[in-house]
């Protein structure tokens, strides 16, 4: 099964459950549990952020969540469940999120990961991210963070005015 089998769509609030527990398994493993129901819920009704799921069926195959500020996003959280690893769900959340990013005048996206992921740290890369920093001791004292950025325009640059397109009225 490919990615385009399973299209990309925004999360409600009855997936909050599901998102928390993929977030606890595959994020958060050995660190605690910060992203429980409700924080994943409120995230998911919050107008400063987008979140994504893809389903198999009725069930969430993976999930990325998205804050959005004038001139940065930061992409808070993204998982894919290990059975539909490498399918390029990963890839067609990230790029969903680089396009509205873009629509919608961001300079910047941010990322903060484990630096023991290498799988996330070659996504982020393929993706166009640049690691900016390395944090040791970022996870609760435990363990480093590698930050990432990807630029989608220079910083305070003025964005030409949006035009609609043309008819072509042949």
């Amino acid at each position: 099964m490919a990615c385009r089998d399973l299209p990309v769509g925004f999360a409600n609030a009855g997936d909050a459950q599901s998102l928390a527990i993929m977030s606890r398994d595959l994020i958060e493993a050995g660190l605690g549990w910060e992203y429980r129901r409700d924080r994943i819920a409120a995230l998911i009704g919050d107008a400063e952020h987008v979140a994504l799921v893809t389903r198999d069926g009725p069930r969430v195959a993976g999930f990325a969540i998205m804050s959005f500020r004038d001139e940065h996003a930061h992409l808070v959280l993204l998982a894919v469940r290990p059975t539909h690893q490498r399918r390029g769900i990963a890839r067609a959340m990230l790029s969903w999120l680089t396009e509205s990013a873009l629509v919608a005048g961001v300079a910047s996206m941010h990322v903060e990961l484990r630096a023991t992921n290498a799988a996330a740290h070659a996504l982020y890369l393929d993706a166009g991210f640049s690691e900016t920093l390395r944090v040791p001791g970022y996870y609760r004292g435990r363990e480093a963070a590698v930050r990432m950025l990807k630029l989608l325009r220079a910083p305070n640059a003025t964005m030409p005015a949006w035009r609609p397109p043309t008819l072509d009225r042949r």
